[in-house]
């Protein structure tokens, strides 16, 4: 019973998470539209049927604001949306609508629109890591002195005692970046699969050794051969910064993982277990939840670090992913709109009826990824 109310608990603080990510990324579109002068008809947390509405009067905008079922994804629904829809079935050349209305409006004004969502997404990843450094957390990790991992476990192979590396060596760089800690270490080589890796390493004296780190196919990760020394691990603190610093901190957080999430999409393309390496909505609510609940359980700074960095994740993950030139995401829209701007020509609505078709293909491929991954996420459970 003490389980099952865990897990309980654990989905729900998933969901109202991932809740708060889809009502920022619509209400990013909802702030341009309304700026841009189109008329929101329905602003919905949730997909599927109406739990609950208010529509606000005329003078305040007219919109209806929903809550709906379903608590994953979520729509903001603008004026001319289904103007596209009326084009194609009366074979007209362009899409018409009025002033308010979505393709009313001029195209530069549509394309901002669009990247208005993932660009909330951007902004909310920023804010979170700026939080994150001005508050900091404690956390526990061990130092740079290494073992080779073939000596400590005889199944494995190690890429770094091949090339030279000792058990007793001391990690002071990896291509000339600092490695502070062990999770430092683990971090960058993680995100570095079969690549060649400079170790610059303190024995009786510094030596450079060229590592080329495998990869795990299972989880995507960059592997050396290397473990770190039990006895090493000690408290240490991240932060806290003062306020500019913070932002300085939260910036540089926020570009390394927007790179490391374009490298991850790269990494997928060398034989990685995709089902591993995607995650659908129910396992990454499960995830958020239990991150959520085993941070607060550390305390305060570290419940909100960890769960400020969980979100920021999937936040930046949604902005690359909205930008994905597909025709039924923002960035669809976004191309779409841009190659009307440039040629100032209104796009016929059976090209964009046609190419819809390999964007509904490519979403509904990764759907099946992603519902095929929390299958199996959850059975291993």
């Amino acid at each position: 019973m003490l389980c099952g109310e865990n897990f309980k608990m654990t989905i729900i603080y998933g969901l109202v998470g991932l809740g708060f990510l889809v009502f920022f990324h619509e209400m990013g579109h909802f702030i341009a539209a309304r700026t841009c002068g189109v008329k929101v008809e329905a602003f919905s947390i949730g997909m599927g049927p109406v739990i609950f509405h208010h529509k606000t009067s005329e003078k305040k905008g007219g919109t209806d604001w929903r809550l709906s079922l379903i608590p994953f994804g979520g729509y903001c629904a603008m004026k001319g949306e289904k103007d596209y829809q009326a084009a194609l079935e009366l074979g007209l050349k362009e899409i018409n609508g009025s002033k308010d209305s979505f393709y009313g409006i001029s195209p530069w004004k549509r394309l901002i629109i669009a990247f208005a969502g993932p660009f909330a997404n951007f902004v909310f990843g920023l804010f979170a890591f700026t939080i994150v450094a001005l508050v900091g957390y404690t956390y526990y990790s061990a130092g740079t002195v290494v073992s080779m991992a073939d000596e400590v476990y005889e199944e494995l192979n190690s890429p770094c005692h091949e090339a030279g590396m000792q058990t007793g060596d001391k990690i002071l760089f990896i291509d000339d970046v600092e490695m502070k800690d062990f999770s430092d270490i683990v971090s960058y080589v993680s995100c570095h699969p079969e690549e060649d890796l400079v170790f610059t390493v303190e024995r009786d004296k510094i030596y450079n050794f060229t590592v080329h780190s495998s990869l795990d196919k299972e989880s995507g990760s960059g592997k050396v051969g290397i473990v770190s020394d039990p006895n090493s691990v000690v408290k240490r603190e991240y932060g806290p910064y003062e306020f500019f610093s913070a932002i300085k901190e939260g910036t540089r957080q926020t570009l390394q993982l927007l790179s490391l999430t374009f490298k991850s999409v790269e990494i997928l393309f060398k034989g990685v277990k995709v089902t591993n390496a995607v995650a659908g909505p129910a396992k990454i609510t499960s995830m958020l939840g239990k991150t959520v609940k085993a941070g607060f359980s550390e305390g305060f700074r570290t419940g909100l670090a960890s769960t400020l960095q969980f979100l920021a994740l999937i936040s930046l993950s949604l902005f690359i992913t909205n930008l994905l030139p597909v025709p039924v995401l923002d960035g669809g829209i976004i191309l779409f709109s841009l190659i009307e701007w440039i040629t100032h020509k209104k796009l016929n609505p059976k090209f964009l009826y046609y190419i819809q078709f390999a964007g509904i293909a490519f979403i509904s491929i990764l759907a099946l990824l992603a519902i095929t991954s929390d299958i199996m996420y959850f059975i291993k459970r």
